[in-house]
């Protein structure tokens, strides 16, 4: 096979979404696949930087992006952002991929971004160990959010750069020997940690890269972008300090900028001082109900929906709310944001077009209205598929309508008049079209919902165990940190790899089938509730049934009454807000503590490739097949185990609305996290197993 590497044309837009709808692996997926229009379209909207393509005989086998942004990020100055990496497994075995990533960076080094930055989910741990082998770090969170992947850096092209006019002739010519990043840097291990080193006050990583019989050592400042120290090691053992030259760029730091707040009714918003996000909280809710990007001031310089970077803003308060501006060499964009009588109003004016604007609706239990009006419980690829990984493929939505969200205590009404399209049921995309006054305005209705439907609710009679009768016996491992094994009779309620450790979704170390973390708040902006990756501190058997990790004093107890009538009770508890001893995951970059962060009890129960579950969401039963939907949140829910029996997973009696189910279906089998804020110092989970489901 001889393939060729060479930058994109429009007519490889084909070969492209063949390639990606080929494999179901691709890093990018869609449900149903994405057309060559929508690849063109993509390529656009991210403000595309390069994209290679990898061409056999005509035929595209592999792909590399570097992009400014991708909707959920966008990037520092001098920084790029590498996605849709692929190639197709036929070719893997070989040398493209490493090709594909040396040339993406060479061409980095030449256009003068210095930084690439990257996704990938730490349970693909082929993929993982390919980019800790060229040099990529980790500088953030070290486990994985919502979206399954942890971001890792590399900051090579800037250290070659830095160093360049001072490395020397014969350092130099030992540089253009090295035909890839994989022997140009020393190994790193593939553990999942930070590799963030506090030095003088600053996050700094170091590298140590091989250039022939040469040594180069440096240390960066991750928050500048800048290296700070370097050093070459000649031959002959010497030493030589250089002369780091600063980057063609500066990079922008947040400056700390207090919040803007105002309220109107039960109604909260905040606009954001560094990148003028805006939030909108309602009584009743956990978290915020709403929360909308800004469009930048230059029509590629749009905010992400998981991130937004600093600006230079002019903030002042009006009637009801604030007026931002933004001005750039192309122009500027004047944003007043109000909110009244219900209604959240966001007015733009612009001397030049601005960008898009992400808006995500905050609920995460609530019905859906489509503008069709169907209606669907609230989820990820559930009535609307997620093309959070290719926006472009998103669905339109016709203008005149509405879109819905009714929650139990709060309701979100969307008219729609402009450019509206639906990244998934709860992420929105809307574009700015100036009315006659030469003003875009965007509504959002924000008001207290109607009194619910109560859910159906079963017999008494219902609640029974299973027929299959025995014992319950549970047993559970402090070196798996959970719960190894739960039968009811004959039943076997969850799935567990113990004795051994290995992937489930996008957690790598999955070892027990019941167990607790720390994980970052579920409406956290850039992470979202985490996958469950267990602690690399330890945990101590306190009894038989009860764990206590003194790392982050946290501790679980299960009571398991031998009447098999009586649930399951689960007891997790954690320290008051402020008094924790440390961070999960030995996350260097701090965790919001206490009632900031959640407490989850995370379960894999013991279901058939494909099942079924009942929950209860805003009020409604709705049941759902695990193969139609990836996440949706619930109240209360029942899930089908292999022996048809099912196992019901709730608070306990009298719990707050705070308290709330995650179901996550995965190919390797749903993954069902029972969520709670940590520092109420105990919080209470019944478990049970019945002949049916008893929502």
């Amino acid at each position: 096979m001889s393939v060729t590497i060479r930058h994109y044309r429009v007519g490889d837009a084909q070969g492209i979404a063949e390639l990606f709808n080929r494999h179901h692996d691709n890093p990018n997926p869609v449900a149903g696949g994405i057309t060559p229009g929508e690849v063109v379209r993509e390529l656009a909207e991210r403000d595309t930087a390069a994209f290679l393509v990898a061409v056999d005989e005509g035929r595209v086998v592999g792909t590399f992006g570097l992009f400014n942004s991708t909707g959920r990020r966008s990037a520092r100055a001098g920084e790029l952002i590498a996605d849709m990496f692929f190639v197709a497994p036929a070719y893997r075995n070989g040398v493209l991929t490493g090709r594909l990533f040396t040339e993406a960076v060479e061409w980095m080094m030449r256009s003068g971004c210095l930084v690439l930055r990257l996704t990938v989910n730490p349970a693909n741990t082929v993929a993982f160990r390919l980019y800790r082998r060229v040099g990529c770090v980790c500088v953030g969170r070290t486990t994985p959010g919502e979206d399954g992947n942890v971001e890792l850096h590399n900051y090579i092209p800037l250290v070659l750069r830095s160093v360049a006019g001072d490395l020397g002739d014969d350092a130099r010519s030992a540089l253009r020997e090295v035909t890839s990043f994989a022997t140009l840097v020393d190994s790193r291990d593939d553990d999942l940690r930070s590799d963030v080193r506090p030095a003088g006050g600053a996050r700094t990583v170091h590298y140590r890269l091989l250039l022939g019989d040469f040594r180069l050592t440096a240390s960066v400042d991750v928050d500048r972008g800048t290296v700070r120290q370097a050093a070459v090691g000649r031959p002959d053992g010497t030493t030589r300090p250089l002369r780091p030259a600063e980057p063609p760029y500066r990079v922008r730091a947040p400056r700390g900028a207090a919040p803007y707040r105002f309220a109107a009714g039960g109604a909260v918003c905040e606009v954001d001082g560094d990148d003028a996000t805006v939030r909108v909280w309602h009584e009743g809710h956990h978290g915020p109900v709403f929360i909308s990007t800004w469009p930048g001031c230059q029509a590629n310089g749009p905010s992400g929906w998981r991130e937004g970077e600093p600006r230079d803003l002019d903030v002042v308060r009006v009637g009801g709310g604030v007026r931002v501006t933004e001005r750039c060499r192309e122009g500027e964009v004047v944003g007043t944001i109000t909110l009244d009588g219900g209604v959240l109003r966001q007015d733009f004016a612009f001397t030049a077009p601005p960008g898009r604007i992400f808006q995500t609706v905050g609920l995460r239990q609530a019905v859906f209205v489509h503008a069709d009006g169907r209606r669907h419980p609230l989820g990820l690829d559930i009535g609307v598929r997620d093309a959070s990984e290719v926006v472009a493929a998103s669905e339109p939505v016709p203008a005149g309508r509405e879109l819905a969200w009714l929650g139990s205590s709060t309701e979100i009404r969307m008219p729609v008049g402009e450019p509206v399209r639906l990244v998934h049921s709860a992420l929105v995309e809307r574009g700015l079209e100036r009315g006659p006054d030469g003003v875009a305005r965007l509504r959002t209705v924000i008001r207290p919902a109607a009194a619910p439907t109560a859910a159906p609710r079963a017999a008494a009679a219902l609640r029974t165990p299973p027929g299959t009768g025995g014992p319950r016996r549970l047993e559970l491992d402090a070196a798996a940190a959970g719960v190894t094994r739960w039968t009811e009779g004959a039943t076997r309620v969850l799935r567990s790899p113990h004795p051994r450790a290995r992937a489930f979704g996008c957690n790598p170390r999955w070892s027990a089938g019941m167990w607790v973390t720390r994980e970052r708040q579920r409406y956290h902006r850039s992470a979202g509730l985490g996958w469950g990756v267990r602690s690399p501190a330890g945990w101590e058997a306190e009894h038989p049934l009860a764990l206590y990790c003194p790392h982050t004093r946290t501790g679980w107890e299960i009571t398991a009454p031998g009447d098999t009538t009586e649930p399951v009770r689960v007891d997790v508890r954690t320290p008051p807000a402020g008094d924790e001893a440390g961070d999960e995951a030995g996350d260097e970059a701090g965790d919001e503590a206490g009632d900031e962060a959640e407490a989850v009890l995370w379960i894999t129960p013991d279901t058939p490739r494909k099942t079924t579950v009942v929950l209860e969401s805003a009020g409604t039963r709705w049941a759902l097949a695990s193969t139609g939907f990836r996440q949706v949140w619930a109240a209360a829910a029942a899930v089908r185990l292999s022996d048809g029996s099912w196992l019901d997973c709730r608070p306990s009696p009298g719990s707050g609305g705070e308290r709330e189910i995650a179901l996550r279906s995965t190919p390797s089998g749903l993954l069902v996290g029972c969520v709670s804020p940590a520092g109420r110092r105990s919080t209470t989970w019944h478990l049970s197993v019945h002949d049916e489901p008893t929502l």
